[in-house]
């Protein structure tokens, strides 16, 4: 197999230093400006390689082409630039430990976090491969700049190489996958392939095409707001009631801390205001679509059980659809997951096939028409200061693009 361990490096060094974490909170597209530092780089990257059509479109999503040797399906390679918004991301200090020994990794920027092979087996399986961690205060954003660094690197590989037969390839770097903002309506129709994978994977071998179906509910709560000296019998407190919500939803199930396989989940990702006003927000997750019917439902029980202990209260909760599981999509045309399986038996890895308990651009594409399943990077521990990948997991990640390619060309 041909080495892109230094060239992995070097990229995902590079890119992870770049802020592009992404903004709930904002209305704009992308959801913050930093995100175009990344992706404008890309787009130079790819232009000075030699990738055809170069453009970032209007809602700030790089395409570009590689063009084909042979006839055959036009494929789609995508990943996500941004990163995600739970944790700090500014300053990102990427290192990279260089055959890992085996034992505890420490961290200069805080002395008291350790990761450990005894906490996370996988790390134990990856004696030897060169790990690249941030420094403490951060995460890491491998998620997804690994599948960025995989992706091009590929691209790279592929131009300077016309010889390796391949039929048409699309490349897409898109902003805001981890607000759930990704995917364009109209890049479907932009991108123009038959299938596509996305590259935003964790373990060896994982193969995706099943994932959560995904809603986002906004609680508001409005109380009567009054000096407190003179409350009494008047004020009508929203911390309170928002409280009281959170509290009377399931506690000793239906959270993602309670939770794991394919059960699902309510949770309470955010609260903010007063006591005048107070603004919930809750992100809804289940496999199956009465599962997640359910759950919205639930939410609205109790908030209308809230809202009826306080009539001079006003109490809204509104849910809107995010993504749905990509599997009801694939289920009837298996082609790109079987060709990705074929892959990866070329290439002697062994296959893992699991639902993921999140979601991907690939599960939005997929409902949008175009079938996408997900790939692995390597990538562990993602959204904290803990998140590290192996690059050995992200050169084999980039042969399986590869071999993706070739297999197509067949």
């Amino acid at each position: 197999m041909t080495r892109f361990d230094a060239e992995l490096t070097d990229r995902l060094v590079r890119y992870c230093a770049i802020d592009t974490q992404s903004d709930m909170d904002s209305p704009t597209g992308p959801s913050t400006a930093c995100q175009h530092d990344l992706l404008d780089l890309l787009a130079r990257e790819l232009a000075d390689m030699g990738a055809t059509d170069v453009t970032k479109t209007d809602y700030a999503t790089v395409i570009a082409t590689i063009p084909g040797t042979v006839a055959g399906p036009t494929i789609g390679f995508l990943a996500h630039v941004d990163t995600a918004p739970q944790f700090n991301a500014a300053g990102v200090k990427p290192r990279v430990i260089r055959g890992y020994n085996g034992g505890v990794i420490t961290y200069p920027d805080d002395p008291d976090l350790v990761l450990s092979p005894d906490d996370f087996p996988y790390l134990a399986g990856k004696v030897g491969d060169d790990i690249v961690t941030a420094s403490g205060l951060t995460l890491l954003g491998a998620d997804d700049k690994a599948g960025v660094a995989i992706v091009m690197t590929a691209a790279r590989h592929l131009l300077e190489n016309p010889g390796i037969p391949r039929p048409t390839i699309r490349i897409a770097f898109t902003p805001d996958e981890e607000i759930g903002r990704g995917v364009d309506p109209r890049l479907p129709k932009d991108l123009g392939v038959d299938f596509a994978y996305t590259f935003d994977g964790g373990d060896l071998g994982e193969i995706t095409y099943e994932t959560f179906s995904a809603d986002f509910a906004t609680v508001t709560i409005t109380g009567v707001s009054i000096h407190p000296g003179w409350a009494k019998g008047k004020l009508v407190n929203a911390i309170h009631l928002a409280s009281k919500i959170v509290d009377t939803l399931p506690q000793a199930t239906q959270t993602p801390e309670t939770t794991e396989g394919r059960e699902g989940f309510i949770h309470a990702v955010d609260m903010k205001g007063s006591a005048d006003t107070m603004v919930v927000r809750f992100i809804l997750r289940d496999f199956e679509r009465d599962g997640l019917e359910a759950k919205g439902a639930l939410l609205r029980q109790v908030c209308d059980a809230i809202a009826a202990t306080e009539p001079r209260a006003r109490i809204t909760c509104d849910i809107t659809p995010q993504y749905r599981n990509m599997r009801y999509w694939l289920e009837n045309d298996m082609t790109p997951v079987d060709l990705a399986r074929r892959a990866l038996a070329d290439l002697g890895i062994a296959e893992l096939a699991t639902p993921i308990r999140g979601g991907t651009d690939g599960s939005r594409l997929t409902e949008l028409g175009v079938p996408c399943p997900n790939l692995f990077t390597g990538m562990q521990n993602v959204h904290g200061p803990l998140e590290w990948v192996s690059v050995r997991d992200m050169e084999q990640a980039t042969a399986l693009c590869l071999r993706i390619a070739e297999r197509a060309a067949d």
